[in-house]
Order: C-alpha cells, then structure tokens, then sequence
C-alpha cells in the first residue's frame, strides 16, 4: 500500500519564506528558533530563569515540565505574545522582538487557553486567520476547505465556535495556525481534551508537516506522548532548563519519564495515607 503524502496544505511555504532568511548551502544551519538568557518576573516570583535553548530546524522538539516550570511563559516570550524582562529570541534568524511582523508571518501558534473569536463559526475563524495574514481569497478558501477535513469538522464548520466542544476549540484553534503555512509551529499542549483518534489523527499531520521541511515545538507535561512524538527534547523546571538534546541523550537510557524524575525531583514516599486502605 502506498504510504500517504503530506497535505500540501501544511508545507512550509517556499514562496512566503524565501529571500532575506535563506542560508547559502555552506553556512551553518540557523536554528528554527534560538533564545538566549530569557527571564521574567512577576512580582516577588521568578517564572522564567534565564533559559537559552536552540531548536533546529526541521525538528520535532519536545518542551516538557512540571506545571508551573515556565514552559508557557518561556513560549509566549519566545513567540512575541509576552515580552521578556531581560534575553533575546530569533525565529530563523529573524529577532522576534526587534523585527515582530517578519518573524510572526514565519510562525503559527497555538498558545494555552487561547481565547478565540468565538461568535464566529469554524469556518469563519479559520478564514478570519488566514485574510488577517494578507493572503490571497482564492487560496485561503481552498485551504479552509482542506484543513476543516483534516481536523474533521466538516460538518461543524457552519457551528459557532462557542458551541464547539473543548476537544474541537482546540483542533479549529490548530487550523487557524496553520493556515499560512508557517516554517515553525509552536504548540502549547495540544493535545489537551482532545480525544484519542483526533489526537492520532493531528500527530499524523504534524508528522508529515515535519517531514516537508517545517519545525514543531509542543509543551506538555505527558511524558510518554513526547517520547513518542518527538525527535529532540528539553526539561524545564523552576524556571530553568535542566537538560536538552535528542530524545535519546536526555533520556539516557531510561524512559523520558524516569529521566524527567530524576532530574525534577519529588515525592517518593506514600506515607500519611494509610487511612486510604480499605483492608
């Protein structure tokens, strides 16, 4: 049987992102997205330890940590939602900070808890994202088109996102990232209240995103999915990065998840719950 091909949809798009960010053949390759000494504060709290990391492009990089480690705050600082109190970040070479409008035409994002516009039906806020880029009528239909049957809300793309199940928010919030065809993909905890096929069905569109020359970044905190999912891995914790590389070298040997224990650290011990027993 012959193995499916990527919808072309999802590829990078070689003609929105050529000139000023490509490399010639002999210079090294420039990371999908590089930051340097990022940190943020808020009030008394330090959320976000100076990290530096570099994703290369092409990857499928995993960011994991325990809740409140900072991976969502590094991410949308990282992406130009949040700005830092001190470092930089790059996307392809591009400085999200100093040149914002070039480096987010070169990104999709999928921030957490992302507050949609709501009163709009799926297929308005798919379309809605795609004219806001600039792009051209006749091509954002026809993607609409395709990225509502890879989601599989065909037949909810005339219901309003408001009415849309947490599972389906999540999956129209994905298209809208998409729609442009963006070099880099960053996602933060996509797979949350998304069911098992549709999650399934989302890995595979990443897969072949990946495949096509695009680079994704997910946060999570589900061990296992990561380990499954993605090439190259960084932990996160208080704030700091513990540890980065490909699955295989951060791991070293255990599963993720041990690996992820070690490193963070907690609780070993079940004491003070012998009431719990029923015998």
């Amino acid at each position: 049987m012959t193995a499916p091909q990527p919808d072309p949809v999802l590829q990078p798009d070689p003609v929105l992102h050529s000139g000023a960010v490509g490399q010639p053949h002999s210079a090294p390759a420039v990371p999908a997205l590089s930051i340097r000494g990022l940190a943020k504060r808020f009030g008394g709290k330090i959320a976000v330890d100076g990290i530096s990391l570099d994703v290369p492009a092409g990857s499928f990089y995993g960011i994991v940590g325990p809740n409140g480690a900072g991976k969502t705050t590094t991410l949308s600082m990282a992406t130009g939602l949040q700005r830092p109190d001190f470092g930089t970040a790059a996307v392809h070479g591009v400085d999200v900070w100093q040149r914002p409008l070039e480096a987010k035409r070169l990104m999709g994002i999928l921030p957490d808890g992302v507050r949609l516009f709501d009163r709009l039906t799926g297929e308005q806020l798919i379309t809605y994202a795609g004219l806001l880029r600039g792009m051209d009528k006749a091509v954002v239909a026809a993607r609409v088109a395709d990225l509502l049957i890879a989601m599989d809300l065909q037949d909810d793309a005339g219901t309003l996102v408001v009415d849309y199940s947490a599972g389906m928010t999540k999956k129209i919030a994905l298209a809208s990232a998409l729609i442009h065809a963006p070099r880099l993909l960053v996602l933060d905890e996509p797979f949350e209240a998304v069911d098992p096929v549709s999650a399934a069905n989302i890995r595979s569109i990443l897969d072949g995103y990946v495949r096509s020359g695009g680079t994704v970044i997910v946060s999570s905190h589900v061990m296992d999915l990561v380990q499954r999912m993605c090439d190259h891995v960084a932990v996160v914790a208080g704030g700091r990065l513990l540890a980065a590389g490909t699955v295989d070298e951060v791991r070293a040997g255990a599963t993720l998840e041990d690996r992820f224990v070690q490193l963070v650290g907690g609780r070993s011990h079940t004491e003070g719950l012998e009431w719990l027993r029923t015998s």
